[in-house]
């Protein structure tokens, strides 16, 4: 038997347990790595908040992107906008709510865009009411990762 790895002694008991938990640990990690494929670019978009884990992403298993959904809510959880296409008309009162732990914004990407939620904390909801047909791209500038639109038509 290996001197660590005898069951008398604090520090035997210790080395022990701790070669256990890394072993635990590296064959968790092991899993989760190999649960989905990674979707990463350039631009940080993917980006997973912890190395070896995917975030949640808007493609299908074969990679094809979802379909645009109808209605007027949008739930924000798992680090991502649900769903990532919602289709409205004009005069549509769309409504995110934050169903994760960590605060989230819904903000219009790039400038000038109308959507400019304030950090929606577990719970919150943030509205906006479309008035003009269009493609309304948003994300969340605390996850920069985490985008979504919004196709407004007549």
């Amino acid at each position: 038997m290996h001197p660590n790895f005898h069951t008398s002694g604090r520090r035997s008991r210790t080395a022990a347990g701790l070669a256990l938990a890394t072993l635990a640990t590296a064959g968790t990690l092991g899993l989760l790595s190999s649960c989905g494929p990674s979707h990463s670019s350039p631009s940080g978009a993917g980006a997973s908040p912890m190395p070896g884990m995917s975030m949640p992403a808007s493609h299908s298993a074969t990679g094809a992107q979802a379909a645009p959904v109808a209605g007027d809510a949008v739930a924000i959880k798992n680090f991502a906008f649900a769903p990532a296409t919602l289709k409205v008309t004009v005069g549509t009162t769309v409504t995110w709510t934050n169903q994760d732990t960590d605060a989230h914004t819904v903000t219009s990407d790039g400038s000038g865009g109308p959507l400019k939620s304030a950090a929606l904390a577990t719970g919150a909801t943030y509205s906006y009411t479309f008035t003009k047909p269009g493609t309304y791209a948003y994300l969340c500038t605390i996850h920069p990762f985490m985008t979504a639109t919004v196709e407004v038509t007549r």
